[in-house]
C-alpha cells in the first residue's frame, strides 16, 4: 500500500501527504535537513523520507498527537516538547493509533499489515524541544517557537529566511481545543497574543498540517479575535463530533469547511473549557 507521496512546495519545502490525511514537511538546506511530524508510524516513513533526500536529518515534531508523532521511533534524532511527553506515551499503544486509522480510512485501515506498522515505544528518547532552538541547515535556519494551546507541548516552526510558518495544528482552520489535554480559550489567547507580539512581520505564509497545505496569513490575528468572540459568546456555535467527543466549532462553515464570514481561522472548543480554572 502506497502511504506517502510528496509535493514540492519551493526549491526547499517539500510537503508529505499521508493516506490518513496528515501533513508532514520535509525542509532541506545545503547541509541538512529536517522533517517536522512524523504521523501515525505507519507505511515506512524513514525509508520514504530517504528517497526524498540523503542530507543529515532532524525531525521535529509539533506535538505528541497520535497522527504527528507515532513515526518518531523509527528515527535517531527527534525533538519534542517535554509538556506532550504524557500525551505521547498515551497514544502510542497500537489500538489508539488503530481507532484512529479507522475513523480517517474506514475499511481501508484493515488492509494495512502489521509489518507496515512501527511498534509502539513509549519510552522512546526524545531530545528536548526548546523555546527558541534555531537549526542551522546550512543555507538557512528553521527556528522552533512554543505556542500551547491545542496541547500542552504544541510548538510551530519558522522557516526564517523564506517567512514561513509551519503551525502545525497549532492555528489553523479549526483548531481543537476540546481535549482533556487543550489549555481553555482564554489560555490559548493569551499565548496567542504573546506568540503575534514576538513574531509581527517575521512570516507571510503559514502551511497546515490538515486538509489544505496553506492556510490564511492573518490566521494566528483572526484565532485572537475569534477567542475573544468566544469569552463573550459571540458565536454560532454549530455541533462538532470528533470521534466520541461532542464540542462546538465556533464559527459556521459552508460545505468546503470555510467560515461564511471569509474569515480562516476557526476553533472547536468545549462551553465549559473557555475561562481559566
Amino acid at each position: 500500500m502506497e502511504y506517502y507521496r510528496a509535493m514540492r512546495i519551493n526549491n526547499v519545502t517539500t510537503a508529505i501527504f499521508s493516506r490518513s490525511g496528515e501533513i508532514l514537511y520535509l525542509v532541506e538546506g545545503s547541509r541538512e535537513a529536517v522533517l517536522i511530524d512524523t504521523c501515525l508510524g505507519v507505511g515506512h516513513l524513514k525509508e520514504y523520507v530517504a528517497g526524498l533526500t540523503n542530507k543529515p536529518l532532524t525531525v521535529l515534531l509539533t506535538h505528541g498527537h497520535v497522527d504527528h508523532a507515532m513515526g518518531a521511533p523509527e528515527f535517531e534524532k527527534v525533538y519534542m516538547s517535554p509538556a506532550d511527553r504524557k500525551l505521547y506515551q498515551d497514544h502510542c499503544p497500537m489500538e489508539v493509533r488503530l481507532g484512529y486509522l479507522e475513523s480517517q480510512l474506514g475499511e481501508a485501515a484493515k488492509e494495512i499489515p502489521a509489518q507496515d506498522f512501527v511498534p509502539p515505544c513509549p519510552d522512546y528518547g526524545f531530545l528536548e524541544l526548546k523555546d527558541g532552538m534555531v537549526f542551522d541547515l546550512g543555507d538557512f535556519h528553521v527556528e522552533a517557537y512554543s505556542l500551547p494551546g491545542h496541547t500542552a507541548g504544541s510548538f510551530v516552526f519558522l522557516i526564517r529566511e523564506y517567512r514561513i510558518l509551519i503551525s502545525g495544528d497549532a492555528c489553523n482552520n479549526a483548531t481543537f481545543l476540546f481535549d482533556k489535554e487543550a489549555l481553555s480559550v482564554e489560555e490559548y489567547r493569551e499565548n496567542l497574543a504573546a506568540f503575534q507580539e514576538k513574531m509581527e512581520g517575521k512570516y507571510r505564509r503559514v502551511f497546515l498540517s490538515h486538509r489544505m497545505v496553506e492556510g490564511g496569513e492573518d490566521c494566528i490575528r483572526e484565532a485572537i479575535e475569534l477567542c475573544g468572540d468566544i469569552m463573550r459568546g459571540d458565536t454560532d456555535d454549530v455541533p462538532f463530533r470528533f470521534l466520541d467527543m461532542e464540542a462546538c466549532l465556533a464559527k459556521r462553515v459552508n460545505q468546503y469547511f470555510e467560515r461564511e464570514d471569509r474569515k480562516f481561522a476557526n476553533i472547536v472548543y468545549r462551553k465549559d473549557h473557555i475561562f481559566k480554572k
